[in-house]
């Protein structure tokens, strides 16, 4: 894998030229565009070192049961190991699953309905208790609790055959939830699901198949101490501020070729100012931005015009649409025309140069999924000759909803992401041609979908219509990327990632999709869930996501992984 590096470092296939001094201020590969998108840019095999890394929010949570971001995900390996996991480097090859936990990927019976994982010989966890298929299937049945643990994927609560009693391990401790998914054996776990499905090795690279001690379980505080399976463990962690991970002498890397584990600690800092980020990005304070998605609109004007600081930036386009949720839940949203008036006047340029212009926000996007998604269709229900909206079919859709002269609502947005403020504004000001006006409110990234926006009392009570939100896929297919944010019965009370879709004939068509043996038809079927959603108007696409990302000074091994979206966090050195 290190060997593809060399053609993206500027030393050609074979090259025996002994790097330059890099723009990144270190002394491996010279800087390039895009290097770490095709390559392993400034490879090294060498330990020690802090990585010092910064996040403009909170974390959702540390526990590996109760989150959803994509960079909790990449980041979370450091201390945690599931079932599977996504190929570690850059290329096609980071969409592949590859066993982590397991001795290899899952074994399918039942015509797909049962599903069997062997665990490895030799795991434990950081306090030297040996790791077993019973801590895996007890960290499954953890994660079914959506009241205890709001962030995480839900995928699981649908798929397995959970005992109708069955509310969780704390609530139903006396409850076999066997039936969905058990330990025959120290190394067997087996999953019973209630339907065929093809993808169970995706879903188990998901963290809530990392394995949890039951009785160092403390259920919602044990994000406060969480104990690892992998390379790295918590030496501190002040929720909200900061943490940092030294390595855990347990971890046995006989066990484990994905991770190199190169630096001997890691540091994070929490709530640091987005654009004060990009700017220590820069400098060298920080290494590594941890969302992973991109730098903010201020940045780009220095680092973009810079060739020295371009050089260290990549530009990868993701499986992620950025988008607005247009929420039905109050009037006069619930009428479909009144949604089809926002659909309308939006201006699609504002709403991409909100988020960065083509370069750093991505292409104009008119429909849902992304051209990286397997089978996608591009088509428009909503056109306009220069996408700045269409104000005529919009007032004809207001008059069709019976409000003329338009209406009032609330649009929210995370407000540690300086994008989606841009975003906002770009709405309150394109609406505003039709009578619509919004009032505009923010929230921080880290309960945006348990307390705000995902919250479905808030919603209804504060008269949430619009919603800023961003997808990207959990595996590069229809279901993968569609299923969490269209299936309206995936919905709880919080925690929601599905914002908006709340239609049965949206519904009925994933139960086909997910269903269809045959791949060709199966991505048809998809297709047709995109085109009803965007008949529907219940979702307001923005962009078809690209980013600009920096690599930070010092770092070695940096590839971008598709199928994490963004860098490879646990490939990374410093030098």
């Amino acid at each position: 894998m290190l060997a593809l590096a060399l053609a993206a470092c500027g030393g050609g296939s074979g090259s025996t030229q002994q790097p330059a001094q890099s723009a990144s201020g270190g002394t491996g590969a010279q800087d390039a565009f895009n290097a770490a998108v095709t390559g392993v840019f400034n490879p090294s095999t060498k330990k020690g070192g802090t990585l010092k890394a910064a996040h403009s929010s909170d974390w959702d949570s540390l526990d590996p049961g109760d989150t959803y971001y994509g960079y909790s995900f990449d980041f979370g390996r450091f201390y945690w190991r599931t079932l599977t996991m996504y190929k570690p480097g850059p290329g096609p090859e980071g969409n592949t699953v590859v066993p982590d936990l397991a001795e290899s990927l899952g074994t399918p019976s039942d015509d797909g309905k049962t599903w069997t994982y062997k665990i490895k010989s030799g795991l434990k966890f950081e306090d030297g208790t040996p790791i077993t298929a019973k801590d895996v299937a007890y960290a499954v049945a953890r994660s079914f609790d959506k009241e205890t643990f709001p962030h995480g994927p839900s995928y699981l609560n649908e798929l397995l055959a959970w005992p109708k009693d069955f509310k969780g391990v704390y609530k139903t401790p006396d409850v076999d939830y066997s039936s969905a998914v058990e330990a025959t054996d120290d190394t067997t776990v087996v999953f019973h699901l209630n339907k065929p499905f093809a993808s169970m090795d995706y879903i188990v690279q998901m963290p809530m198949t990392a394995p949890v001690p039951k009785d160092k379980d403390t259920g919602a505080k044990y994000r406060e101490k969480v104990v690892s399976s992998g390379p790295y463990k918590f030496e501190t962690n002040e929720i909200g501020k900061r943490f940092a991970l030294v390595r855990n002498d347990q971890w046995d890397p006989a066990t484990d070729p994905n991770r190199p584990a190169l630096p001997d600690r890691i540091e994070v800092q929490l709530n640091v100012n987005a654009d004060d980020l990009d700017n220590q990005i820069i400098s060298g304070d920080i290494q590594l931005d941890i969302p992973g998605t991109g730098m903010q609109p201020a940045a780009l004007g220095k680092v973009l015009p810079d060739p020295a600081l371009k050089a260290r930036t990549d530009n990868p386009t993701i499986p992620r649409l950025w988008y607005v949720s247009v929420i039905p839940d109050n009037a006069p949203l619930d009428n479909v025309n009144c949604r089809k008036a926002v659909m309308f006047a939006a201006d699609r340029v504002a709403n991409q140069t909100a988020y960065g212009g083509e370069v750093a926000g991505g292409e104009i996007a008119t429909n849902v999924m992304p051209p990286a998604i397997v089978g996608q269709e591009k088509f428009d229900l909503y056109p306009s000759a220069d996408n700045k909206g269409d104000l005529t079919k919009a007032k004809e859709a207001l008059a069709a909803c019976g409000k003329p002269d338009g209406f009032t609502t609330t649009m929210a947005y995370r407000s540690d992401r300086p994008r989606e403020k841009a975003l906002a504004e770009a709405m309150e000001q394109a609406l505003s041609r039709v009578g619509i006006k919004l009032t505009l409110k923010g929230f921080p990234a880290s309960s945006y979908f348990s307390d705000y926006a995902g919250n479905v009392n808030y919603v209804k009570e504060n008269g949430i219509g619009l919603a800023a939100h961003g997808w990207g896929s959990d595996w590069p297919d229809g279901y993968g990327f569609l299923q969490a944010i269209v299936d309206s019965r995936t919905i709880r009370d919080a925690g929601n990632y599905n914002l908006s879709v709340k239609n049965p004939e949206v519904d009925k068509l994933i139960d086909q999709a997910s269903g269809e043996l045959d791949e060709a038809a199966r991505a048809k079927l998809w297709v047709e869930v995109d085109k009803k959603v965007m008949e529907d108007a219940s979702i307001l696409p923005v962009v078809w996501a690209k980013s600009l990302l920096m690599r930070g000074k010092g770092l070695t091994n940096v590839a971008y992984n598709e199928g994490q979206s963004m860098y490879d966090y646990i490939m990374l050195g410093v030098e």
